[in-house]
């Protein structure tokens, strides 16, 4: 079950790796769009975004559905809420760092309190 679920988080990362894909992906997070939408604003063959909607669906964040000719593609969510629960778990420690941080920066006199306790 681990595994299952390290693949497809390898298999998420590997797909968000790429801007295209994260374009891509932002674009059909506002609707369904057929093959030719996604790759329009890359001036990209059909077949090149078609590569890159397989990697997407390899990876689950979208799913592809034939409707006639048209190769209509939707967004799937549930890959992006695991990745987002991964990243999660280290931002106690970015959390941990940046509250460290500003606890020194705090204590730590200033020059302008440095000045005012040596001149008076």
């Amino acid at each position: 079950m681990v595994e299952q679920q390290t693949t497809n988080l390898d298999l998420v990362f590997q797909a968000l790796a790429d801007p295209t894909r994260r374009a891509m992906l932002r674009d059909l997070a506002s609707g369904e769009r057929r093959i030719g939408e996604l790759a329009a604003p890359f001036s990209m063959s059909l077949e090149a975004a078609s590569k890159h909607v397989r990697v997407l669906e390899r990876a689950g964040l979208v799913r592809r559905q034939v409707r006639g000719r048209a190769h209509v593609c939707r967004i799937e969510p549930a890959p992006l809420a695991a990745a987002q629960d991964w990243i999660r778990f280290y931002e106690q420690f970015w959390t941990g760092r940046l509250d460290a941080l500003e606890a020194l920066l705090k204590a730590e006199p200033t020059e302008e309190t440095t000045d005012r306790g040596g001149s008076e």
